[in-house]
């Protein structure tokens, strides 16, 4: 089988569905071993391992809370023992929208718990494995964390934070052989952006030159392309995936 991941062991946090279910899907079609990760969602998890098979790689559902340090590396080191660790994608995350004012403390420290200390958590867990295969991390940010995004104040100081975190994890790895970099999703049609009022979705469309949302796929392949030895010379770059929505 051809593919740039062929042989290869990738692990996609929040893979169970949404845009995690399309980058597992996109790694499947280029032959890589998928550990999909999940908190709750073992039937979605076990549906889309089925469908990384039928796409060509394999699918390894792998159960684990990213706040939960020794889950993370028990999880990690199950997926990462047969084979080696190559390419870690996190995209774990989730929103608690509130308008500044209203917004109480748990719903800003369980965003930043998800979204900023589990990708914390994920990359130190999986960082010693990375190194022995001089593999690649993709973060998973937002351009909310590049522009203003009212009512997402806890969503946006995440996001920003993974892609400053980005930057200084890659001046560390490179030259231990670890390329990181993120991609930074628009509006998209599945995840997230899927579970919005038609209402919000068609005011941002207004602001979107391309004129429409994206799609879970159009992210994927730039996932691919940044864990692939295509983009063997990018460290610490983020790439912005949204129509023009951030211009």
């Amino acid at each position: 089988m051809s593919g740039r991941f062929v042989g290869r062991t990738v692990l996609v946090t929040g893979g169970s569905r949404g845009l995690g279910r399309d980058i597992a899907l996109a790694f499947a079609r280029e032959g890589a071993r998928v550990g999909i990760g999940y908190r709750t969602r073992a039937e979605d998890a076990a549906r889309v391992a089925s469908e990384v098979e039928h796409s060509g790689g394999e699918g390894i559902p792998l159960a684990f809370d990213v706040r939960e340090t020794a889950m993370v590396r028990a999880a990690i080191a199950q997926l990462a023992k047969p084979h080696g660790l190559h390419v870690v994608v996190n995209n774990a995350a989730l929103v608690r929208d509130q308008l500044f004012p209203l917004m109480t403390a748990p719903e800003w420290e369980e965003v930043i718990a998800v979204n900023l200390n589990g990708t914390f958590a994920v990359c130190h867990a999986t960082v010693p494995h990375l190194m022995r295969t001089r593999g690649a991390i993709v973060n998973v940010a937002s351009v909310a964390g590049v522009r203003a995004s009212p009512g997402q104040a806890n969503y946006s100081a995440a996001k920003g934070g993974v892609l400053a975190m980005t930057a200084t994890l890659a001046a560390e790895l490179a030259p231990r052989g670890v390329r990181v970099n993120a991609v930074v999703p628009g509006l998209l049609g599945v995840g997230m952006g899927e579970r919005l009022d038609h209402r919000a979705v068609a005011r941002q469309v207004e602001h979107i030159p391309l004129g429409r949302v994206g799609t879970g796929d159009e992210v994927a392949r730039v996932v691919c392309f940044l864990a692939s030895e295509d983009a063997a010379y990018m460290v610490g770059q983020h790439v912005v995936v949204d129509g023009g929505l951030s211009l």
